[in-house]
């Protein structure tokens, strides 16, 4: 068995049905015991969006949010749709939006964890589950390990993926030369990224509203223009979602299984990326970015990839294939399935639009992608070197070896790349949600705790004792030197502040 072959294995076995019901588990585990409070907070997640500032040790929340989006907003939200669509039917649709609901439970459970157990390295926060795991189950080990696997996969493999994308995309597109695509891009990529986690922000927050804004609207503008089938293609979505349409009964078990399967991909929630962009920024309580984060799975989800669903299905550009052989539908006879069913879709428009749109779309979502990997790949470098005088220069290595993935992908990749990728994020994905299921208490503690000072009338702010969560002494720092006044009104409340809440 050559490499290649071993890695596809591996890659096929973490991605198997059982990430897709630990994932789907963990989504009603967090929202049941939370009582769904992506129902419940929906404006506090949409308030808090905006309510955070940047300080020299922390980005916004809102920064904070956009890089998180720029995560998980990638090639996924235009192919992997089109890919539910293909071997789930519309059905699928709908199931990318149940677990785009139930995965906002998670994303505000690993987000808020990896506010509590944040840190201060060298003049920044870091936090995600690497944090979380060592400071919150006191496992160094099991720490030390999503470390590596987040390197490897976010930092060796992935950005390579999202480069050669960008270079595909264009080359079909424009006709423009991987090789020059390959160095604007990594020119770019290295000045965004060598300018640290505030440069980053900024560039996050100023083009990921920008391009998932443009991207929905033309979305709007095609559904308004097909708005007579309407009503049937939301008719077509239900009742495949509950096998009420026999043209799709033989895949109804196919359209639950994509639909989750292509949803989690996307949105990531659980998975241990977006936490790692939540630690970062500078709020006065974990729960504040744990709401805020939530909303970016729906974001994600209920807007961008819904967007691309609505394209298709509006105006029919799309085929549905029949696990027997043959298609269910073929309404494109000989396009393949992938960014093709968008590209035709808009086409409908303006003929001629969609392959230039797409390319354009690729680019934001892939590039915005390549800048949380760098992140993600820092924060965890952070985390092994941080006790090291030589962090600086390790971390001034690691973005060069970025840059230079970078470039190689734009020119070459292989199947190995794409499996070594999976494989890092599969990883991630197991090792994450076991422990936030883990640290459930901690999680309940912040969120009974914002809503019990919100109740109060207060501007929440953390003291990790009265939540009963050791290890996060950083807090009370934080608390005292950024939050005075909110810890005055909460102290005038309770009296003692560090006295744990009733149970």
């Amino acid at each position: 068995m050559d490499f290649a072959t071993l890695t596809g294995k591996v890659a096929t076995l973490l991605w198997s049905s059982g990430l897709i019901y630990l994932c789907l588990g963990s989504g009603i585990y967090f929202s049941l015991r939370m009582k769904f409070p992506q129902l419940r907070l929906i404006k506090d997640m949409v308030g808090q969006l905006f309510g955070g500032k940047s300080s020299t040790k922390g980005v916004s929340s809102f920064q904070s949010f956009a890089m998180a989006l720029g995560g998980r907003v990638g090639v996924g939200n235009i192919a992997g749709v089109a890919t539910a669509i293909f071997y789930g039917g519309p059905g699928a649709i709908f199931w990318m939006w149940i677990i785009a609901f139930l995965g906002a439970g998670s994303a505000y459970a690993e987000s808020a964890l990896a506010q509590v157990w944040k840190e201060d390295i060298i003049g920044d926060y870091r936090g995600g589950p690497a944090y979380y795991i060592e400071k919150g189950l006191k496992n160094k080990p099991f720490a030390i390990l999503f470390a590596i696997v987040t390197i490897i996969g976010n930092g060796f493999t992935g950005p390579g993926i999202q480069a050669f994308n960008i270079a595909e995309s264009t080359k079909t597109a424009f006709g423009i030369s991987p090789y020059v695509t390959g160095i604007f891009v990594a020119i770019l990529f290295g000045f965004v990224i060598f300018g640290g986690i505030k440069r980053i922000g900024n560039f996050a927050g100023a083009v990921v509203p920008f391009m998932a804004g443009a991207y929905i609207l033309i979305a709007l503008i095609i559904l308004v223009i097909n708005i007579k089938n309407v009503p049937a293609m939301f008719g077509l979505i239900f009742s495949s979602a509950f096998n009420l349409n026999a043209a799709f009964g033989a895949i109804f078990g196919n359209a639950v299984m994509w639909g989750v399967k292509r949803g989690l991909y996307s949105n990531e929630a659980g998975m241990g990326t977006g936490a790692q962009a939540a630690g970062a920024a500078e709020v006065s309580h974990p729960a504040k970015q744990g709401l805020v984060q939530a909303f970016s799975v729906y974001i994600d989800t209920l807007f961008v990839c819904t967007a691309t669903a609505l394209m298709i299905l509006s105006t029919g550009k799309y085929n549905i294939a029949n696990p027997a052989g043959g298609f269910l539908v073929e309404h494109l006879p000989g396009v393949g399935v992938g960014p093709a069913f968008a590209q035709e879709s808009i086409n409908t428009l303006i003929p001629g639009l969609g392959s230039p749109f797409i390319a354009i779309a690729i680019f934001f979502f892939a590039f915005t992608t390549l800048l949380a990997f760098a992140y993600y790949t820092d924060s965890n470098v952070a985390y092994l070197f941080k006790n090291s005088k030589n962090l600086k220069t390790i971390s001034f290595v690691t973005k060069i070896i970025l840059i230079i993935s970078t470039f190689y992908g734009t020119i070459r990749t292989s199947n190995v790349a794409w499996n070594l990728a999976d494989i890092g994020v599969g990883m991630m994905a197991w090792l994450n949600i076991i422990a936030i299921i883990l640290l459930t208490k901690p999680v309940l503690a912040t969120l009974k705790d914002y809503e019990e000072q919100k109740m109060m009338g207060l501007d929440p702010v953390f003291i990790p004792e009265r939540c009963g969560i050791k290890g996060a002494e950083i807090w009370n720092d934080i608390a005292e030197k950024n939050y005075g006044d909110q810890l005055a009104a909460l102290k005038e409340k309770v009296g003692d502040v560090k006295k744990p809440m009733a149970s």
